[in-house]
């Protein structure tokens, strides 16, 4: 798998429970979401009662201008995901197309709920590594498919003044997944954890539920 830059892919509250390991306790604390994009977990977990604030630099475009940008990298990130499918677990999704068809399905639910989403500002037009939150405003953020996925895009440094800001907004937070795009663990995980470690925090690579790229099915946890 080969991509320019980051690319808005939607996926749902299951997925995202399966990703983060997330209890329902998890799910009942006051949680950021970072990274989501055109994800449905927002408009479920507020469905539910929950409180989520999610960030993404693509909030800052129409709900028309986000469904053109997925549709228009659609047909490249399904063509690779076909020309590597053996590089994949195919367990929740049958085939390419039906990967397809679920993320445009999350987008769909996710466009459904922009408008009254931004209204609320649980969609806030945020890029890492500098936010406008306070001092640990959220109990819990999970970062999905983002740092360490785009590796090859988002430098070393990058990723270290991103998961700081993080943990100063948060008081825990979960990263997944930890491989790039080419299936390979990043190269910056022992690079990040030890950095971690010397600034006093607790950082765990832990085994969770989901794996859709073969190998990766852990999370990096930091307290």
């Amino acid at each position: 798998m080969k991509l320019d830059e980051v690319v808005p892919w939607g996926r749902t509250l299951e997925e995202y429970k399966s990703m983060f390991s997330l209890s329902e306790t998890d799910l009942s604390t006051k949680m950021l979401g970072c990274g989501d994009g055109p994800a449905s977990f927002n408009a479920e977990m507020t469905k539910l009662g929950h409180s989520v604030v999610s960030i993404d630099p693509v909030y800052q475009f129409s709900g028309e201008q986000i469904e053109q940008r997925v549709r228009a990298t659609y047909e490249q990130v399904i063509s690779q995901v076909k020309q590597n499918s053996h590089n994949y677990i195919w367990k929740n999704f049958q085939d390419a197309d039906e990967l397809g068809k679920a993320r445009l399905g999350a987008m769909e639910k996710f466009l459904l709920d922009y408008g009254a989403g931004k209204v609320s500002e649980r969609y806030l037009y945020q890029s890492l590594p500098s936010l406008n939150f306070s001092d640990s405003q959220f109990d819990l953020c999970v970062c999905s498919h983002l740092l360490f996925l785009y590796s090859e895009q988002l430098p070393l440094d990058f990723h270290i003044a991103s998961i700081h800001e993080l943990l100063r907004v948060a008081s825990e937070i979960r990263i997944f997944p930890l491989l790039k795009l080419n299936g390979e663990i990043s190269p910056y995980l022992e690079l990040v954890m030890k950095d971690l470690s010397e600034k006093g925090y607790s950082a765990e690579v832990e085994t969770v539920a989901y794996e859709f790229q073969k190998g990766g099915n852990q999370m990096l946890k930091i307290n």
